[in-house]
């Protein structure tokens, strides 16, 4: 392999799983090398390599999680992409807070899933060029946050805690459809398209959560606050 080509590393245990992902990938373009185990990839990978990971969470020997967490002591900056049919928000969370770059739920979009992975390699020939920037200043979010209801913070307080929807909604007591509508309304306000997206713009600049996690307490009892 060219240490210079951009290449899409797709490691997945179910080979059904990775011809049919190889097949959309370069129906799109875009140059895949395919892997039935994490350590099978670890064989094989160099620094040099350029591009992105597409990652099984759940695989044997060794998993999605513990392949991200050996590379990120090797200090390698690959962009990942978690791929799960077992996928929840705590594990999304503990993912995208390691530095995952984004996390797809199977059966998967295809759409999303293209444009997901030419994101990681665009961000990642940034990365390489020196011309990566963040995602928002300091002072963008905090106007950002400033759009946001006391209700929405609050949402927002439990989606970083790597809430589900529905847990969200039994705090709260309100319906499932009523915390959809905030979370909705929360990344069109934020400008982000993605549980990742959103993330990725907190982590960047983390005293934000606290601003973010700041509904009164009166807010809570609110019920007009819905």
């Amino acid at each position: 392999m060219s240490e210079a080509a951009a290449t899409v590393f797709v490691i997945d245990d179910d080979s059904a799983v990775r011809d049919s992902l190889a097949t959309l990938l370069r129906a799109a373009g875009l140059p895949v090398r395919t892997y039935e185990s994490a350590r099978t990839f670890l064989r094989e990978f160099r620094p040099e390599h350029s591009g992105c990971l597409m990652l099984d969470i759940r695989m044997p020997g060794m998993s999605g999680l513990e392949l991200q967490e050996e590379l990120n002591q090797r200090r390698c900056r690959l962009p990942i992409i978690f791929l799960t049919g077992h996928g929840d928000v705590p594990t999304a969370v503990r993912a995208l807070k390691r530095g995952a770059f984004d996390f797809i739920e199977k059966p998967h979009d295809e759409q999303r899933l293209v444009l997901a992975t030419r994101n990681a390699l665009r961000a990642e020939a940034e990365q390489r060029a020196g011309l990566s920037t963040t995602l928002a200043s300091a002072a963008d979010l905090d106007q950002r946050l400033a759009l946001l209801s006391m209700r929405e913070r609050e949402v927002l307080e439990h989606v970083l805690e790597g809430r589900p929807t529905r847990t969200i909604a039994d705090i709260l007591c309100v319906s499932v459809k009523t915390v959809e509508f905030h979370r909705s309304r929360i990344r069109e306000k934020l400008r982000v398209g993605s549980l990742a997206e959103l993330f990725r713009l907190f982590l960047t600049h983390e005293e934000a959560m606290v601003v973010a996690s700041a509904p009164t307490a009166a807010n809570r009892l609110d019920p007009t606050a819905d």
